[in-house]
């Protein structure tokens, strides 16, 4: 009986085990091989980190995220942090946990910081060209992570909802001229997400290629709900599908909803589940 019940106890642990290095699965993966162009000299620099930030970011990358089942969607994570840093875990981690549960692949996207102190780098120049070539890298490795390549999506929080716009808007995203085969994937997302996003690079128009949009702020959030409601009204007059959450307090920055103070703000990704249940994106 000693023997039995030490067996039972082994195979518990075991299986607790490695459910939690599934849950955990992840793989970083630079965006240049040899460094951002232009830039491959500073490819060995060290990035910071602290707390809840990431910055001194120069070979910008995706980390990989695994569902145990994925369903074939995948989306492109990009925090927030003012273009000085990244929120890295909350607007990062945290979500891609939540759509790994949910059986969609995740990546979260480390781009490089325009307005930290000192920085060499453009938002319309370097961070476009991170968005771009991380929308591309993922469309590359589409069969390697099984993924339909025409159910990737992008996702931004903050000022990550203006990277995201540097490549939604843009139907003609593809690289004919390049040597590099990653360069020729197209870059538009097939839908997007944008968590309290910041108001840089909404086009004047929107056009009917423009990705359906899921959109979602507070209402006292006095940097970042205009943008949603400027949004939801191009949307409608270009017939283009979008949902708009907008509630009516919560503030900025309240990440996943796990560190917000009011109970429809904290359970707020159901909404996103539900969007993506009433589209049909989780058919496969």
């Amino acid at each position: 009986m000693k023997i039995m019940l030490k067996l039972y106890i082994c195979l518990f642990l075991l299986t607790i085990c490695n459910k939690g290095f599934s849950q955990e699965k992840s793989l970083k993966i630079s965006l240049w091989e040899n460094g951002a162009p232009g830039f491959e000299n500073r490819k060995d620099e060290p990035e910071q980190a602290k707390d809840w930030w990431v910055k001194n970011i120069h070979n910008p990358s995706i980390t990989a995220y695994f569902p145990e089942k994925p369903n074939g969607m995948a989306v492109l994570i990009c925090p927030g942090g003012g273009h000085e840093n990244l929120v890295f875990n909350s607007e990062g981690r945290d979500a891609a946990e939540y759509f790994t549960s949910i059986g969609i692949t995740a990546f979260v996207l480390k781009y490089r910081l325009a307005r930290e102190v000192g920085s060499p780098y453009k938002l319309e120049t370097h961070v476009k060209q991170d968005a771009e070539r991380a929308m591309r890298l993922i469309r590359s490795k589409a069969a390697e992570f099984k993924i339909d390549p025409t159910r990737i999506g992008a996702m931004g929080f903050s000022a990550g909802g203006e990277v995201v716009a540097l490549v939604a808007y843009n139907a003609k995203n593809t690289l004919e001229n390049s040597s590099d085969a990653i360069d020729k994937q197209d870059a538009q997302p097939n839908f997007q997400i944008l968590i309290y996003p910041g108001p840089l690079f909404i086009p004047k128009e929107i056009k009917s290629d423009a990705p359906p949009a899921f959109l979602l702020a507070a209402n006292d959030d006095t940097c970042c709900s205009a943008p949603i409601v400027d949004l939801l009204n191009k949307y409608r007059q270009a017939n283009v599908p979008i949902e708009m959450h907008l509630y009516s307090k919560g503030g900025h920055a309240f990440n996943m909803g796990k560190r917000a103070k009011t109970n429809s703000l904290k359970t707020w990704p159901q909404r996103l589940t539900d969007w993506f249940e009433d589209n049909n994106y989780f058919v496969k």
